[in-house]
Order: structure tokens, then sequence, then C-alpha cells
């Protein structure tokens, strides 16, 4: 019955480098994801590694103050994407006088984190109000 989001906005890594360490944790249970991210060797899974943290530390904080019971074997990704941020434009001098441009884009990553029973609820509502 619980469901948390967290963000990181303006994070360094490309947005089709980390939406490929996103694709890996997509429907997993949360344990395992953090399993997975410790141990996959692209630069992205760091912040993503402690952002799905960061979302599971939210949902128990969201359950202590609805006093409700979490247990953190419970919880999955329910969904996660990677966005584009702002790209940083910079220049390199190349030969003859001539300017170079190189882009260090930026990503936007957000991780939604639920238990079983939100997502079940939820289809359930969509079903009656659909009749």
């Amino acid at each position: 019955m619980v469901e948390s989001i967290a963000r990181v906005r303006h994070i360094r890594v490309t947005p089709q480098k980390a939406r490929r360490v996103v694709a890996l944790i997509k429907g997993k249970q949360a344990q395992e994801a953090l399993a997975i991210l410790k141990f996959a060797p692209q630069s992205a899974s760091e912040p993503i590694y402690k952002l799905v943290a960061s979302a599971m530390a939210n949902a128990q904080v969201k359950a202590d103050k609805d006093g409700e019971y979490l247990d953190e074997q419970d919880l999955f990704v329910k969904n996660a994407y990677v966005d584009e941020g702002t790209t940083l434009k910079r220049f390199q001098p190349r030969a003859q006088g001539r300017a170079f441009q190189i882009k260090k884009r930026t990503s936007h990553i957000t991780v939604v984190l639920s238990t079983p029973e939100v997502a079940e609820t939820a289809g359930d509502s969509k079903k009656k109000a659909s009749k």
C-alpha cells in the first residue's frame, strides 16, 4: 500500500547510458535491483544504486508516517525512467584556429517503488471506473 518516488536531477551521465542501466532493474524487487546495480560495470550504476536506496528509505518514512507496516522485501521497482537534462556546451581548440563543440549531457533519473497491493488496487479502481 506504499508507493515512493526518488529523483535525481542534472546528473552528469548521458541519458542513453543511464537508460541501459535503468532497463536492468525495471520490474525487479528492490533488494534484487540493489544487488544488480552493485555489481554492474557501468558508471551510471552508482548514482542509480543510491537513488533506489533513497526510494526505499522514502517508502519506509512514508509507511511510518501513515502508521503502516512495511517489509522492504515487498518493495519492487514499479517504474524507472531517464529524461534528458540540460546540455553543457564546451569548446575544444582544433587545428588552424577552429573550435570543436563538445556536448556534456546530463540526465534526470526517476525511480518509483511500490508494494504489490498498490498496483492491484490501482488496477481495480480502473476496472470499476470503466464499468
